[in-house]
């Protein structure tokens, strides 16, 4: 559906109108296509003294071929700010944050990035160190609410000894792939895994399984992914197997028609993956339904079947892909959660709690697929423009894109985009993380 408030606000008399009057003015995100450089302008790369990622994110910015300066030469603008934070040891010198973004935060181009890296506060040597760590994250939201003109502003921990794991995130955070990503934080961990990867097709013959596939964010994320080169295996309901057919043939996959809350599901889906592809390497958990009613209103089916759909179908599959070791090494599990997981919503007390139960499912679960060489992580939605939030009452539709630092919805495709970035083989350090793909949501954390 499109976006009639920002058309007409980005109008020449729109335009003049918002802006006297102070009403929000989207500005048209910059989004990903392919042959697309990483990102298209300078970086302004700086570090506080002592710190230990600036070589390796110099190193990932010249194999991606993006301009770099080192120094603030002018006053001419950049794209990106990157800031390697790593070396600030105590509160004083927080200060080093100031004395990089402010001369050129103003000069940060229309759709542009600010990066900050720091050391996740758990692995910080001192109680200051810690304290000044976990400092970057109110540095960094704070950036991603004033940079405004369709800007970003992310925090990547990176673990000590994971220094060669920052060139997935850092392309990803940079590009127009993440376009709807903002005040988030990431964590990347150590890994022995260093695949050779043609960025433009990173999933070139890996085998994806994206379930709820066949209407819109699921089919989405299969033109994604297979675009970027898997054979995407489409799941979705008996009653939906026209619609499935037809978006797995259109990207030259194959496709499973199973309801995933039949008992047989899970060794179903398995049989399938085994004979047809003889494992997995991506497992995509996209399905999902609302069935929303204020909790005094509700009855037991609305919430039973909910959570048996939105969170208890997952455990088991992912249960019986390990137990019949079907998802291969450096495999990749990807779910879709919520920011109604994260803040609530009234009227979907199933839903916000079947989505925050994906959550700790990612959390609990990153342990038990790390000892399988695997991964396992989150994207969190917040408004996307889907047939469902077109539905909605005008009032609510606009609540729900405005409330955001970017004051707009965001596209299914920006929430495919995210999920492939965690289901790249260069992804291997990412592993228990839950990222928000709500333009920096003004509701929960």
């Amino acid at each position: 559906m499109s976006d009639r408030y920002a058309q007409l606000v980005n109008s020449r008399i729109g335009g003049f109108i918002a802006g006297n009057v102070g009403l929000p003015k989207p500005v048209e995100l910059e989004r990903y296509e392919p042959g697309q450089p990483v990102i298209s302008g300078d970086v302004l790369v700086g570090a506080a003294p002592g710190g230990r990622l600036l070589d390796a994110v110099e190193g990932v910015l010249a194999d991606a071929d993006v301009s770099i300066r080192k120094v603030r030469e002018d006053d001419s603008p950049v794209k990106a700010l990157v800031f390697d934070a790593t070396g600030i040891k105590d509160s004083t010198q927080l200060r080093e944050l100031w004395a990089f973004f402010h001369p050129k935060i103003r000069s940060v181009q229309k759709c542009g990035r600010a990066i900050v890296l720091g050391t996740p506060p758990e692995a910080c040597e001192s109680p200051r160190e810690a304290t000044a760590q976990r400092a970057l994250e109110g540095f960094t939201r704070s950036v991603g609410k004033e940079i405004r003109k369709g800007s970003t502003s992310q925090l990547v921990y990176v673990a000590p000894g994971a220094e060669d794991q920052i060139a997935s995130t850092l392309r990803f955070l940079l590009s127009p792939r993440s376009a709807y990503v903002s005040g988030q934080v990431v964590r990347i961990t150590p890994s022995d895994r260093h695949p050779e990867l043609d960025w433009e097709r990173p999933l070139a013959g890996k085998v994806a399984l994206v379930t709820g596939a066949s209407r819109g964010i699921g089919a989405e994320v299969a033109r994604v992914l297979a675009r970027d080169g898997a054979h995407v295996v489409g799941l979705d309901i008996p009653a939906l197997s026209d619609d499935l057919e037809k978006l797995t043939g259109e990207i030259g996959g194959s496709s499973i028609a199973v309801d995933i809350t039949d008992p047989e599901a899970p060794k179903t889906i398995c049989d399938r993956l085994e004979s047809d592809h003889g494992g997995v390497d991506i497992v995509v958990h996209n399905a999902g339904v609302t069935r929303d009613k204020t909790l005094g209103k509700m009855d037991e089916e609305r919430w039973t079947v909910l959570m048996d759909i939105n969170l208890s179908s997952e455990e088991r599959i992912n249960d019986t892909l390990l137990e019949r070791k079907l998802l291969r090494e450096d495999g990749r599990i990807v779910c879709v959660s919520s920011i109604s997981g994260i803040a609530g919503n009234a009227g979907q007390t199933n839903y916000g709690t079947s989505k925050a139960g994906v959550i700790g499912m990612v959390r609990s679960m990153a342990p038990v697929f790390a000892e399988h060489k695997a991964t396992i992580n989150a994207v969190a939605p917040g408004f996307i423009e889907t047939a469902m939030t077109a539905a909605m009452p005008i009032a609510t539709r606009e609540a729900g894109r405005r409330m955001n630092s970017l004051a707009q919805g965001g596209l299914p495709r920006d929430v495919a985009e995210a999920i492939s970035w965690f289901a790249s083989p260069g992804s291997a350090g990412l592993n228990g993380n839950v990222v928000r793909v709500c333009g920096q949501s003004l509701l929960g954390a």
